[in-house]
């Protein structure tokens, strides 16, 4: 089993950056495919960024340019860097982790392992 916590949320005008963590307890994080999900206020949880077991990662097209996962396998941590912050992108941003499968997984039913969440707020 692995424990997720996510920290890095906060509150940012438009065009700012942020840069959300996802730290891994219980299990070496590299055995992991992991991915971000965002839910806004009255709207179901949608994918945002993952990144595979082997560094692979991928976008949706609203955050493609502006965010980008990467993987820190000595702290155990996947990061969410996001930058040029719209409004539309204030939402609870959860990370998830899978230990199996070879590629990025960006469907939110096949992932197992889940976080509490930390909220965004972007204003305009």
């Amino acid at each position: 089993q692995v424990q997720l916590v996510e920290s890095g949320g906060g509150l940012v005008q438009a065009g700012g950056s942020l840069r959300l963590s996802c730290a891994a307890s219980g299990r070496t994080f590299s055995s992991y495919a992991v991915g971000w999900f965002r839910q806004a206020p009255g709207k179901e949880r949608a994918f945002v960024a993952a990144i595979s077991r082997s560094d692979r990662s991928t976008y949706a097209d609203s955050v493609k340019g502006r965010f980008t996962i990467s993987r820190d396998n000595a702290k155990n941590t996947v990061s969410l860097q996001m930058n040029s912050l719209k409004p539309e992108d204030t939402a609870v941003y959860y990370c998830a982790a899978v230990s199996y499968g070879i590629g990025v997984v960006t469907t939110a039913s096949h992932y197992d392992h889940w976080g509490q969440g930390t909220q965004v707020t972007v204003s305009s």
